[in-house]
């Protein structure tokens, strides 16, 4: 979203479109006090309809919001995967989810929770009221209820994969509600929702690509390709159907992309995957929006800790930060393993723009703001108005090549989807008649983990393939008995889900049983 968009919604209340909107600043007199909005009497004009849209985005942030000292809500789908460690010990909810011991006290979990269902909460109000506003153009309302169906699709399918089971919320909940108290619907029954809610989007007509930030046409069949692939493996195991429908919606992005390749395209460098001037542009095809007049960049824990990457000398937290194995596993000669070039760095310039000097390790650059921070010989401004990536045409491509190879073996298209992001990466690929279906599924796979790494993609990727990349043997483990490098412990099957909130469950007992493996209450 646009400044403009974020700041129509007020902190307490959806106020802000009373501002003079499309029913003109004579109205404003006759407007309702803010005090006495309701959701009875706020969804009256356009404006309303755009400003409640703007806050189911804003509610999408949570997964920036502090987690207790040195930590934030993403933390938790990036510590158990084994890929990062951390250098601080502060936290002890974030050191039980590196040493896989967490449970439903964790503050990860129960921020994650609460955060989804806000978004959940505040789409379905949106779905519910928005019909009714009249009058308002049908194009305007049309793109409106789309973008919202996909933003309850994304919230609804982040938590069907990290809990299994979970309440199905579909319409504006009161105390007086019949299903106040919601039991957990079958991962079917999510699965079918989240399908129809981005199946709805993608004929809401909107367009291929919005800079402003907003959801758009290749967001959502990229979307719709990540759901069928996830269908099409663990748990629901879908199989060959679904695998054809993730690579045939993903195909449909690479067909838009080849067409328009000014509008949806890989960056020719991995520096622009953190530029503020490239946002929302050509490979980024759908991110959280960050600004600091409302928010600034959450991804701050990658800063090594207490060395001077910064203007504030030394400083950072180094809760997340890459293992050696992870940094070590990337072929020779790969880009992004290269010292500022790609995904990581190995030195810097003192306080951001002074004289260079050595980490002493590799750290995370993938989600650093030269911008803000500084870079040799300039000053950062101190404003990390960075956005996160969410959905990237590298992983539709990634998509398009392992789910094309599970229909039989692989094919010209999926092995030059494959390459582009080998040949980005300046690596040499062998032939495609040198792979076999087993070795260019690994082979996809492993690139999955090297190209999309610290984007909370890598824990979904384990928990669905039920196989995890040993950083040693360069091959894959199975999931229940891989031990992760960083706190080298194994996981287990409980592992595959996450446990429920304690007090959630208290609060509702119609929760209950807790996932397997954790305890109830």
């Amino acid at each position: 979203m646009t400044r403009t968009l974020l700041n129509r919604v007020s902190k307490v209340a959806l106020v802000g479109a009373l501002l003079c909107g499309q029913a003109g600043c004579s109205d404003f007199l006759d407007e309702q006090a803010p005090s006495n909005l309701t959701p009875t009497n706020f969804y009256t004009i356009p404006d309303h309809a755009e400003a409640a849209l703007a806050a189911v985005y804003t509610d999408m942030r949570f997964m920036g919001d502090a987690s207790g000292i040195f930590s934030s809500n993403w933390q938790l789908l990036e510590a158990p995967t084994g890929t990062s460690t951390t250098e601080t010990a502060q936290n002890s909810d974030l050191n039980n989810l590196y040493g896989l011991v967490y449970d439903g006290n964790t503050q990860h979990i129960v921020n994650y929770w609460n955060g989804l269902y806000k978004v959940i909460a505040q789409a379905n109000q949106v779905l519910d009221k928005v019909p009714g506003i009249n009058p308002m153009p049908e194009a305007q309302k049309a793109k409106v209820l789309g973008e919202a169906r996909f933003l309850r699709a994304w919230a609804y399918f982040t938590a069907v994969r990290l809990w299994g089971d979970v309440p199905l919320v579909t319409k504006p909940q009161t105390v007086t509600s019949a299903d106040f108290l919601p039991a957990r619907a079958s991962q079917e029954e999510v699965y079918k929702l989240i399908v129809e809610d981005l199946i709805a989007a993608e004929a809401a007509g909107l367009p291929w690509t919005d800079v402003s930030g907003r959801v758009n046409l290749a967001a959502t069949k990229s979307q719709l390709a990540r759901v069928y692939l996830t269908m099409a493996g663990f748990p629901l195991n879908k199989g060959a159907s679904y695998y054809k429908l993730a690579a045939d919606k993903a195909f449909e992005v690479i067909t838009y992309a080849n067409a328009n390749p000014t509008a949806v395209n890989l960056f020719t460098n991995y520096e622009d995957l953190h530029r503020e001037s490239t946002e929302n542009r050509l490979e980024h095809l759908f991110m959280l929006q960050y600004n600091t007049l409302v928010a600034g960049n959450p991804m701050d824990n990658m800063y090594p800790n207490f060395k001077p990457v910064t203007y504030n000398g030394p400083s950072g937290t180094g809760s997340t930060v890459p293992t050696s194995a992870f940094y070590a596993s990337y072929e020779t000669g790969d880009l992004r393993a290269k010292n500022q070039e790609g995904f990581f760095y190995t030195s810097y310039f003192t306080n951001g723009n002074g004289a260079p000097f050595d980490l002493g390790a590799p750290y995370i650059f993938k989600h650093f703001n030269r911008t803000a921070n500084g870079t040799s010989g300039t000053a950062g401004n101190r404003l990390n108005n960075l956005n996160v990536p969410m959905i990237r045409y590298a992983e539709v491509l990634l998509m398009y090549a392992e789910a094309q190879n599970e229909l039989g073996a692989p094919t010209q298209a999926a092995y030059d989807a494959f390459k582009r992001i080998r040949d980005r990466a300046k690596l040499t690929t062998p032939a495609l008649g040198s792979y076999t279906q087993a070795s260019f599924r690994e082979a996809v796979w492993r690139e999955r983990w090297h190209e999309l790494c610290y984007e909370q993609i890598t824990w979904f990727d384990m928990v669905r393939l039920r196989k995890v990349y040993n950083e040693t043997t360069n091959g894959f483990d199975n999931f229940v008995g891989h031990i992760n490098k960083s706190s080298n412990q194994p996981l287990q099957e409980k592992h595959l889900l996450f446990p429920l909130g304690k007090q959630e469950m208290l609060n509702n007992p119609n929760l209950r049983p807790q996932n397997p493996g954790y305890p109830g209450v």
